[in-house]
């Protein structure tokens, strides 16, 4: 029993164990825990701390140079200490920054997923293209050695000359060179579909019946406002422009005071030759203001705010860039879809006008070889392009749903 692989069952699978696509799945989990790690610095501090030594004295003596009674002691010690921090200015900003930040790992997983659709997309149907394409070739061989077996008789009868033999000799060794390299053609795509869909044990099972048309939107100026709200590319700029402005907050609270709070209370047993134990309690206010540390605190700040000019400017360009990247898939949806139209009806002339061509040839009328060869290989061209015609169109309208940020799983119903 055969399990045929759909179009969406390859997209699916390529959805689910790709590892590129994998790899950015985590980038959120990393998010998630440096947001938690930012958010620790509103919770106090605890650290435990124990200490036990062993003291022997070998010689004590007092000032006047006589020897003083030697008392060996063991001291240990434990102490808890609790910190809270009361003032950072800087805190805020980086908690912010670590929010924006799950925000932009799930756009990246976002455009990396639809880097992964289309390539999914483009290996599918780049596969079923280039088994059409060896169909063809194999078939133009297959004829192209009957005309040469036919022309053979017709010479040996006198209807043709020997010159016109030798141009169906050619035709057929040109066919067979093209036939050897459809066949290469086919193993890099089918490499290709294993790379990034996953393996694949027959060609045959794919249907390219289950390929289908996409749901886009009916006019340029409904693709280009889609995309300025989900455009993933958009999104990275805008929300990195924005975690560049916390980045200059937190590199200008560098330059604030910054208040602590702690408690500590420790015990020590065996103290020294005089005191057995203490217990000691000690409450402690810090305010730390960075009054000149080299100049290194001014040049971060300054550096962060070149940083967020520059994200401003990447964020303009990105606004300017998405509406002309749109315009072009758009553009190429529309005319490989009038040129896809217009080759089948190229096709269906150029298989009429062989079928007419080869049956008056056959029948001994005054068509020559050269016309017979030359039908065959417009009919075989024609063929071609119509299979580079079918692929373009599938994948334009696959490229027009990526610059508007709609290629997903959820907008093709994959998951």
């Amino acid at each position: 029993f055969v399990v045929a692989e759909t179009f969406n069952s390859a997209l699916k699978r390529a959805y689910d164990t790709n590892s590129e696509l994998n790899a950015e799945r985590e980038s959120i989990n990393i998010s998630e825990q440096e947001l938690k790690v930012s958010k620790s610095s509103y919770l106090p501090t605890i650290t435990l701390e124990g200490s036990k030594s062993q003291e022997e004295t070998d010689k004590l003596t007092n000032r006047n140079g006589s020897n003083a009674s030697i008392t060996n002691v063991d001291p240990e010690t434990r102490s808890i200490t609790i910190t809270q921090t009361l003032i950072d200015f800087g805190r805020g900003a980086k908690l912010a920054k670590s929010k924006i930040g799950i925000d932009l790992a799930k756009a990246n997983l976002k455009k990396k997923e639809q880097e992964i659709l289309f390539k999914a997309a483009d290996a599918y149907i780049g596969l079923i293209s280039a088994k059409e394409k060896l169909t063809i070739n194999i078939s133009n061989v297959n004829l192209l050695e009957r005309q040469v077996e036919t022309d053979r008789i017709r010479l040996e009868s006198g209807k043709i000359t020997l010159s016109e033999v030798a141009q169906s000799e050619s035709s057929l060794a040109e066919a067979q060179a093209k036939l050897i390299q459809a066949e290469n053609n086919l193993l890099t795509s089918r490499l290709n579909y294993e790379n990034i869909i996953g393996q694949l044990n027959d060609i045959e099972n794919l249907e390219k019946s289950s390929i289908y048309d996409l749901n886009l939107p009916g006019q340029l100026s409904d693709a280009i406002a889609i995309s300025k709200k989900s455009n993933p590319d958009l999104i990275i700029a805008q929300l990195e422009y924005e975690q560049s402005k916390k980045d200059t907050i937190s590199a200008r609270s560098d330059l604030a005071p910054t208040a602590k709070l702690s408690f500590d209370r420790s015990k020590s047993e065996d103290l020294s030759s005089t005191y057995d134990e203490r217990e000691k309690d000690v409450l402690k206010a810090t305010v730390t203001w960075p009054f000149f540390s080299g100049g290194k605190n001014y040049a971060n700040l300054n550096k962060n705010k070149s940083t967020e000019l520059q994200k401003s400017l990447l964020l303009d360009n990105s606004i300017k860039k998405n509406q002309t990247d749109v315009a072009s898939a758009w553009s190429s949806y529309q005319s490989n879809k009038s040129l896809l139209n217009s080759v089948r009806a190229q096709v269906d002339a150029a298989e009429i006008a062989n079928e007419g061509i080869v049956a008056e040839y056959n029948s001994g009328s005054d068509r020559t070889t050269l016309e017979v060869i030359q039908s065959n290989s417009l009919l075989l061209n024609a063929q071609i392009s119509l299979a580079d015609s079918e692929k373009n169109y599938i994948l334009s309208q696959f490229n027009l749903l990526k610059s508007i940020g709609l290629l997903n799983s959820e907008y093709l119903k994959i998951k």
